[in-house]
C-alpha cells in the first residue's frame, strides 16, 4: 500500500516584531504630525478672526468710515454669496454659512451691539431664523407678539425685527402684512427657511392628550396629528417655543415645536418631521428704517392701494409686464374698515433704483390711491 505523501500547507511569514513595533511608530508619527497641523491651522484661523475684528473697528472709528447698521447686522449677502461660491471642500455651504454670519456678529459687536426683536419665547422659528440672519453677537429682544416686533423697531427700542411673512403651506401671515399697513416699516432683508415640525412632550406619545402651538404650525401637521393622534386635542398658543413650556409642565401634554425647542426645555422627541408637506418653507421679513443698497440679486416689495372699479387691478398688472418686471409674489388684504376694499402686497424682481423698477413704480403711482415702496432687499436661499 502506497504511503501518503505529506503535503505542508503555506505559511505567511510573521512580520518580525521590530518591523511592527516600526510601522506602528510611522502610524503614531503621522498622526502626531496631523494634529500637530491642525493646532497651527487652528492659530493662524485664530489670529485671521482676531486681524479681522480690528480692521473692523478700525474703519468705524471717527473720521473714517462708518459700518452702516444694515452691513453691522451682516446683511449684504453678495459678498457672503461670492464667498461661498468660491468654497471648495466637504464642508456643506450652509455650514459655511453659518461661520461666517457669527465671524462677521462677533466683529461687528465690538463697533455696536444690535438689538434684534422678534416673536419669542426663545427657540421659537423666528428665534431661529434671528440667529440665521444674525449670528449670535447681537442682543434678541423675544415679544409677545408680531405687532410688538414692529412697535420695538418703530419706536428704536431695536435695530430690527425679523417676522414671518409667508409659508409654503398656509400662504400668506395676516398678522404680518396688517402691521406693514399700519407703521412705516422697510424690509431689509429676507431668511428663507426650511420648516420641520416636531412632536415632543414628557410623556409616552400614546398616553398625550393635548397638543399646544401656534395655529399656523398645528395647520401644518393637521393631516398627521389626525392619522396618529387623532383623540388628542389641539389648543392654539402664541408661539412654539410657549407650547414647549406647556408640554414640559402639563401632565398629558406634547408640544408641536422645533427640535432645538425640545433640546432646550428638556422634552423627549415623541415623533420628527411631522408637517404634512415635507418641503414646508417660511419666509421671515428683517424688518428696519432702512433699505439695502443693491446687489444684482435684489427684490422690491411694494404696497398699493387702487380704485374699486372694473378692470383697475388689471390696469395695473399690466404696469409690470409693459415694464418688463417679472412679479414673484402677489396678495390681497382686505382694508381694515372698509367694504370690498384691499390693498395689495407686491413683490418684483430687481432693486427699487433699477431703471425698470423705476419706470414701473412710477407709473403704478399714477394709478394708485395709496403707494408706499416697503423696500429692497438680497434675495436668498431657502436654509435648513
Amino acid at each position: 500500500m502506497a504511503k501518503k505523501k505529506s503535503v505542508k500547507k503555506a505559511t505567511r511569514a510573521k512580520p518580525s516584531p521590530a518591523k511592527a513595533t516600526s510601522a506602528a511608530a510611522r502610524r503614531d508619527a503621522a498622526a502626531a504630525g496631523k494634529k500637530s497641523r491642525l493646532a497651527q491651522i487652528d492659530r493662524d484661523l485664530l489670529k485671521l478672526v482676531q486681524e479681522r475684528a480690528r480692521l473692523v473697528v478700525q474703519i468705524s472709528q471717527p473720521g473714517r468710515q462708518v459700518v452702516s447698521a444694515a452691513d453691522a447686522a451682516g446683511l449684504q449677502e453678495e459678498a457672503l454669496s461670492e464667498l461661498l461660491g468660491k468654497s471648495r471642500g466637504p464642508l456643506p455651504r450652509q455650514v459655511i454659512r453659518s461661520i461666517f454670519r457669527d465671524i462677521q456678529s462677533g466683529c461687528r459687536s465690538l463697533v455696536r451691539v444690535l438689538r434684534v426683536a422678534f416673536l419669542g419665547p426663545l427657540y421659537s422659528y423666528s428665534h431661529l431664523a434671528a440667529l440665521h440672519r444674525f449670528g449670535q453677537g447681537v442682543e434678541f429682544v423675544p415679544v409677545g407678539t408680531i405687532a410688538a416686533v414692529f412697535e420695538e423697531v418703530n419706536r428704536g427700542h431695536s435695530d430690527f425685527g425679523i417676522v414671518p411673512i409667508e409659508n409654503s403651506t398656509d400662504g400668506r401671515i395676516a398678522d404680518t402684512l396688517d402691521m406693514f399697513t399700519r407703521l412705516p416699516m422697510k424690509i431689509c432683508g429676507e431668511v428663507e427657511m426650511e420648516i420641520h415640525h416636531t412632536l415632543l412632550g414628557k410623556c409616552p406619545r400614546d398616553e398625550v392628550k393635548e397638543i399646544y402651538s401656534r395655529p399656523q404650525a398645528l395647520s401644518q401637521c393637521r393631516n398627521w396629528l389626525a392619522r396618529h393622534l387623532p383623540n388628542a386635542r389641539t389648543i392654539e398658543v402664541t408661539s412654539t417655543s410657549t407650547a414647549a413650556q406647556l408640554a414640559k409642565e402639563k401632565p398629558g401634554a406634547a408640544a408641536v415645536a422645533s427640535l432645538q425647542a425640545g433640546v432646550h426645555y428638556a422634552l423627549d422627541v415623541l415623533a420628527e418631521k411631522i408637517e404634512d408637506n415635507l418641503g414646508n418653507t417660511t419666509r421671515f421679513a428683517v424688518i428696519g428704517g432702512q433699505t439695502c443698497d443693491p446687489t444684482g440679486n435684489d427684490r422690491t416689495a411694494v404696497l398699493f392701494q387702487v380704485e374699486h372699479r372694473p378692470g383697475a387691478l388689471a390696469e395695473a398688472m399690466n404696469i409690470f409686464k409693459r415694464s418688463r418686471v417679472n412679479l414673484t409674489w402677489i396678495e390681497s388684504f382686505p382694508i381694515p374698515g372698509s367694504k370690498r376694499a384691499y390693498l395689495f402686497f407686491v413683490e418684483m424682481e430687481g432693486h427699487q433704483t433699477d431703471a425698470q423698477v423705476e419706470r414701473a413704480v412710477s407709473a403704478l403711482e399714477g394709478k394708485a390711491l395709496r403707494l408706499e415702496i416697503l423696500g429692497s432687499f438680497p434675495a436668498t436661499e431657502p436654509e435648513g
